[in-house]
């Protein structure tokens, strides 16, 4: 479906790196952010070519994901907002919907508190913006993580695209460290978020129901969606795929529902 889908790929200089991104599409533009240790087609193949069909998508992938090289910097969620502010400049749009999964949705997080003038509205699927948001099995994993850890299917599809075991290696070190390190965002600074947003999470995903919940009651404009199943599983995200789930259909009709202004947002402000 996707080759009957305008498409075109590129890369751009931005901020010292050589960054990868696909277009797909005509339209309104939709941002979309992959995961940590992902690229476009693991976090978002499923659910492109549905989103395609009404909108220009515009998927990028990280500093050291995919197809993007490094620099010689951490990464961290700040650095990777300013990244994509400087691609959509490069691709000369002034404003986009966006859409992030996971560590990408923490990157949108702070797009929207360093770049909010590039925003029209956020999407952010099963992402947290508090350590006590999820278990705490979950950080202590991280200081004894090797690359055995993560995903067989990621390392493959990184490897297929970018045929580089050391930048393989060079990437999971570089995520571990960034989760090892990270801090909250505080509750004024959520709440300080003004642009309409959909947060989307899985009954059973990394982070809890209830830190979802809390992140909507924060949010003034927010709408909030709890899916059947796991972290991915209602995007078809390649680890959680299951080729007869109907999940990732509804979750777009509901995003596409949301963008369209067919679901606004009754919160008292």
């Amino acid at each position: 479906m996707v080759d009957k889908i305008n498409f075109k790929s590129g890369y751009s200089k931005v901020n010292g790196l050589k960054m990868y991104y696909e277009i797909y599409g005509q339209g309104n533009p939709l941002v979309l952010i992959h995961g940590g240790g992902s690229t476009i087609q693991t976090s978002f193949g499923r659910i492109i070519p549905k989103l395609a069909r009404h909108r220009k998508i515009i998927a990028l992938e990280l500093q050291a994901h995919g197809r993007t090289n490094d620099r010689n910097t951490f990464l961290t969620f700040k650095q990777d907002a300013d990244d994509v502010a400087t691609l959509l400049k490069n691709l000369e749009i002034a404003k986009a919907d966006f859409l992030g999964f996971s560590n990408g949705g923490q990157t949108l997080i702070e797009i929207a508190l360093r770049h909010s003038e590039l925003i029209n509205k956020l999407i952010i699927c099963s992402a947290f913006y508090k350590k006590n948001a999820v278990a705490s099995q979950f950080w202590e994993e991280f200081s004894h993580a090797t690359l055995s850890d993560m995903p067989q299917a990621y390392q493959d599809e990184f490897l297929k695209i970018n045929n580089n075991r050391d930048a393989l290696l060079n990437m999971f070190h570089k995520d571990v460290q960034r989760m090892a390190n990270f801090n909250d965002w505080s509750d004024k600074q959520i709440a300080s978020i003004k642009a309409p947003v959909f947060i989307i999470n899985g009954n059973n995903d990394v982070s809890s129901i209830e830190h979802a919940v809390e992140m909507h009651r924060l949010i003034p404009n927010s709408q909030l969606a709890i899916l059947p199943g796991g972290h991915g599983d209602y995007i078809g995200e390649l680890t959680r795929q299951k080729d007869d789930s109907e999940l990732p259909d509804l979750t777009v009709s509901m995003i596409e529902e949301f963008l369209d202004n067919k679901i606004g947002s009754d919160k008292k402000k």
